[in-house]
């Protein structure tokens, strides 16, 4: 683990490099697991282009190409990087999600379970300014509804707590759920480019159940903000 200090040395080419040379990308999940957890005690931080540079080779090629809910593994090894380079995971993987072709179910549940577990806020409001991004679709419903449930819930689980579940498919979120409610506060202006969006959104959404629920969500949370 010592030796990762390299990585604060490396240009962006270099550490490029060295993912490549070490096959980061396509590592086993177990490995991948324990590279992140080397990651944390590193001093100092990497640079914010450094970690989305390897948030880029640890994780993309593996989210993307999901068909099924994320392995126990991948998920720790999401959750231990989240802890300290979430920005820039966010920056990466979100992006990539949004603008990818098709449905994209499970990479849609693998953000909404982000969102609801892992990240901090600052980096749970990027994620809502990148979906307010792009155009507004069915699948991008869901992401909305979790941030939005990020308002006024109990905080996420401890860094690297999952659930003890070893199969992919009976994975379960961990019971931890500390006593004590607080609230995520959006700054006004992404308050308010969130209610432009659904207003000027709401005709082509007239039959969908679930953008009802989404601005049911945004009433219920900012009803003293939202005229």
């Amino acid at each position: 683990p010592s030796k990762l200090s390299i990585l604060n040395t490396c240009t962006p080419s270099q550490l490029e490099g060295l993912c490549s040379f070490l096959q980061l990308s396509t590592c086993p999940e177990p490995s991948l697991v324990r590279f992140c957890s080397w990651l944390l005690p590193l001093s100092p931080a990497l640079s914010h282009t450094s970690a989305a540079l390897l948030a880029q080779q640890l994780f993309l090629r593996r989210v993307l190409a999901l068909t099924q809910p994320p392995s126990r593994h991948l998920m720790a090894a999401l959750t231990s990087f989240c802890s300290k380079y979430s920005h820039a995971l966010c920056r990466v993987l979100v992006a990539a999600v949004l603008q990818g072709p098709g449905e994209g179910a499970e990479q849609t549940k693998l953000l909404c379970e982000l969102v609801e577990e892992c990240l901090e806020p600052h980096s749970v409001q990027l994620v809502l300014s990148q979906v307010l991004e792009v155009p507004l679709s069915e699948k991008l419903l869901p992401v909305l509804q979790a941030v939005l449930g990020r308002q006024v819930r109990s905080p996420p689980c401890p860094k690297g707590v999952l659930g003890d579940s070893s199969s992919a498919g009976a994975r379960t979120r961990s019971p931890y759920l500390p006593l004590g409610l607080f609230q995520e506060v959006l700054p006004p202006e992404l308050l308010d480019l969130l209610v432009l969006t659904l207003c000027q959104q709401a005709p082509a959404f007239a039959t969908s159940l679930n953008f009802a629920r989404l601005v049911t969500a945004v009433l219920t949370v900012y009803q003293s903000q939202v005229s």
